[in-house]
């Protein structure tokens, strides 16, 4: 790549322990992009409480697992500054900012905030902290003059909405802040054991951290072709959990495994075995580093602790600009 490197934000939210899913869809990204671009990589504690605000006590804990797998997956403090949002103050600053200038119905009319306020029944979030999310998402992006965020699909209209409020900002002050622009990243279909999305939510996944007796039981267990009954039964491996992950630990294999599903030459049993066996082999490198970060006291802690001194560096210098912008020398 030729030229100054372009800056990245992502991150994520510590809710609780990461699932294979953000492993391939999510931190094997990360860790591809982090030679080529300047990479901030975001602990978003805040953005965990405007649905988890009356649930904080396991947050000190979720935040070092989550560290510790990012770690794991090959994140590395060197390339990458990995920081804690709530500490970096004049995040809340800028949110506050911009929120001045976004109109309330930009907000309402975005469709994670209709779709989740429609599917979630579970939780209260009638709260400004849930609805002004992408306010605070687009304070994260545009403090680093970040210009490629790296997305799925589905999460498009959210970098819009940052877009849109970055326009908005630039038209009233001036320019200030460049236009990010998306990266689509490949994000592998994975269904949970139970034969729905892999989700925390809905206790059906297998996590970065889980031990080989863990996985393991997991797999065995796992919904497969519900119209395959017996093993000489020909299956239908699309739509089948086992098989999407087959596509991913036993590429190799994966067309004659289908074959044979499909003529009913290989059973349920015998195919969770073969996912096994390659699924060891994926996660075995993971699990080893897991273990020796855990062995590391503090480690985790303290990349924390030098990230987010880093990523306050940024915040400061940035945020004196924007006041500047605003208000005149006198605030800055």
């Amino acid at each position: 790549m030729s030229g100054p490197k372009k800056t990245i934000l992502s991150g994520m939210r510590p809710t609780g322990k990461l699932h294979i899913g953000h492993l391939l869809g999510v931190l094997n990204n990360w860790v591809a992009l982090q030679d080529d671009y300047n990479c901030f990589f975001e602990v978003a504690d805040w953005h965990a409480l405007t649905s988890e605000f009356a649930n904080t006590k396991a947050m000190t804990g979720n935040i070092k697992e989550m560290v510790t797998d990012w770690l794991a997956a090959g994140l590395d403090p060197e390339k990458s500054v990995m920081f804690v949002q709530s500490r970096v103050l004049e995040h809340a600053e800028l949110h506050l900012m911009l929120s001045m200038i976004t109109p309330l119905p930009w907000l309402e009319r975005c469709p994670t905030y209709k779709e989740q306020i429609n599917e979630i029944k579970d939780k209260d979030l009638s709260n400004y902290g849930f609805l002004g999310y992408p306010v605070l998402q687009a304070a994260d992006i545009l403090m680093y003059r970040a210009t490629v965020v790296p997305i799925g699909q589905d999460q498009l209209p959210h970098l819009e909405l940052t877009r849109e409020i970055c326009r908005r900002f630039n038209n009233i002050y001036g320019e200030v802040f460049p236009e990010p622009v998306h990266l689509f990243t490949k994000v592998p279909k994975l269904l949970g054991i139970d034969g729905r999305k892999m989700s925390k939510s809905y206790n059906n996944s297998i996590y970065i951290s889980d031990s080989k007796e863990e996985y393991t039981k997991k797999i065995k267990a796992a919904f497969t072709d519900p119209k395959k009954m017996r093993k000489n039964d020909p299956g239908h491996p699309v739509g089948c959990p086992i098989f999407m992950l087959q596509n991913i630990y036993s590429l190799e294999k994966t067309g004659e495994i289908k074959k044979d599903c499909e003529s009913g030459v290989l059973g349920c049993v015998d195919c969770k075995k073969i996912l096994l066996e390659n699924f060891e082999k994926g996660i075995a490198p993971i699990r080893e580093k897991r273990e020796k970060i855990n062995a590391r006291k503090d480690y985790a802690e303290e990349v924390l602790r030098e990230g987010t001194k880093k990523a306050e560096i940024a915040a400061k210098k940035n945020m004196a600009e924007v006041r500047e912008t605003v208000f005149g020398k006198a605030y800055v």
